[in-house]
């Protein structure tokens, strides 16, 4: 069981969401974190720096946008989508892309401690993957935290195009389906804006936290996942 660890008030953060610098990435200060709207994201050699940004992207999952030219993607069954069969190949796979915040240069952020820390968290049931295959290669994917109602999202890939989306949508389906209320997003971009993200001010996304339980981790969440995209979502596209 995890343990809950006070992060400093959110309202003390920089203006770009800089709220703390130090600590350590283990499971009770990581859930912690994410429960009170903090989130880590460093450089190799820096300190842990956790943010808090205002405003803060979100994505509800009923409004994630569906193009014309990714509806026939998902129609052609081109690719197979699982969710918890190859957590530490997705997190792999994302750590060759991303930027921390305020970097222009492309360098990896998600370092070998945070795929350790992320990886322990998936094995106490609060990180999660979905993959997108093609025959027996994994092209595609992303990852995050699920907390009761709220999954933050970490992470995605693409090594064939719109893969990573075709990960998004289907997760958008299955967290309806569940009552999920939003995605977390952490950082404004045009690309999650395309897909129908937004910005929402940081204590409104806080209200969404209120009734977060940390100790509700949940191995078995996406039970059942396949048949449902097969019978319920592919289907009627």
């Amino acid at each position: 069981m995890v343990d809950l660890y006070r992060f400093p008030d959110v309202d003390t953060a920089s203006k770009d969401g800089l709220l703390a610098m130090g600590g350590d990435l283990s499971p009770s200060m990581l859930v912690s974190a994410y429960a009170q709207g903090i989130f880590p994201w460093f450089n190799q050699g820096q300190p842990i720096l956790w943010w808090s940004p205002d405003p803060r992207m979100v994505l509800f999952p009923s409004e994630f946008k569906l193009s014309r030219s990714l509806r026939k993607t998902v129609r052609k069954h081109l690719y197979r989508v699982t969710a918890n069969q190859q957590f530490v190949n997705v997190i792999n796979a994302c750590a060759l892309r991303g930027n921390p915040p305020n970097q222009a240069e492309q360098e990896t952020w998600i370092t070998r401690e945070m795929q350790q820390a992320y990886t322990e968290l998936h094995h106490l049931g609060y990180a999660h993957s979905i993959e997108i295959w093609r025959d027996d290669t994994l092209v595609g994917g992303l990852y995050g935290l699920l907390l009761n109602h709220v999954f933050f999202g970490e992470s995605m890939f693409s090594n064939e195009r719109d893969t990573s989306k075709i990960a998004l949508f289907s997760l958008t389906r299955w967290l309806q389906h569940r009552g999920v209320k939003l995605i977390d997003c952490q950082v404004s971009s045009p690309h999650l804006a395309s897909l129908g993200a937004r910005e929402i001010a940081r204590t409104d996304f806080l209200h969404q936290l209120d009734e977060v339980d940390i100790h509700q981790a949940n191995k078995n969440y996406f039970d059942g996942f396949e048949q449902f995209l097969t019978q319920n979502v592919i289907t009627t596209l």
